[in-house]
């Protein structure tokens, strides 16, 4: 899958931070030449969230990794120790003319539990915290729009724990995280975790899929 937004970073050491805000500095939040948006949500084990997202018409790219915490550039074992503050997170490039953010957020909030804090089953820690990352006013109204529409709607039985905050950083996970269910259909963590997500989406986006996964 190309990636001709966001910079695909050979090492990890580079600050995936930098790049984004530089790029982003002269794009103007974005609105870029090519017409395409970024999104940033936390929503659980980025395995899972890939094989959500990469199936969705209108996406143009994902990059799982570690957004909203304070250590620099950190590894996975980092990460799930729980100590640098980051959330297992995807950055998604999008065409909004295709699918909007409105539509990536009602697949956001459908395919996990926004209503457990740190937690996603029995994946258990800050690192797996429901968030949406905004990188604009749009962004951040729409993401409590259809927070408190959902609440209204009762949607859910416990309240929303989702956090809605603003882009600070993003650092690209290790390589052997990227198209991780693709890779590994028959592991019992993508069998028992990641299928029944994937069946979900199906059965309710069917119409947002791209043909080639229904």
């Amino acid at each position: 899958m190309s990636i001709p937004y966001l910079y695909v970073l050979s090492q990890r050491e580079k600050s995936y931070q930098r790049e984004y805000m530089n790029n982003n500095n002269n794009n103007n939040n974005n609105n870029n030449n090519n017409k395409t948006e970024i999104a940033t949500l936390a929503n659980g084990c980025f395995w899972c969230t890939e094989a959500i997202f990469e199936r969705v018409k209108g996406i143009k790219s994902i990059l799982p990794g570690y957004a909203g915490g304070t250590v620099k550039n950190p590894s996975y074992d980092q990460v799930c120790a729980g100590k640098t503050g980051h959330a297992e997170s995807i950055q998604i490039e999008f065409d909004p003319k295709v699918t909007s953010f409105e539509k990536i957020l009602d697949i956001f909030w459908h395919t996990h539990d926004p209503t457990t804090l740190n937690r996603q089953g029995n994946d258990v820690g800050t690192q797996y915290r429901s968030a949406i990352f905004y990188h604009d006013k749009m962004q951040k109204e729409t993401a409590e729009r259809s927070r408190n529409d959902l609440e209204k709607e009762h949607v859910y039985k416990d309240s929303i724990v989702t956090e809605i905050t603003p882009f600070k950083n993003f650092y690209v996970a290790e390589d052997y995280h990227k198209n991780y269910y693709e890779k590994h259909h028959d592991a019992p963590y993508c069998n028992f975790v990641i299928d029944p997500k994937v069946r979900k989406l199906l059965e309710k986006y069917g119409n947002d899929v791209i043909p080639e996964f229904k």
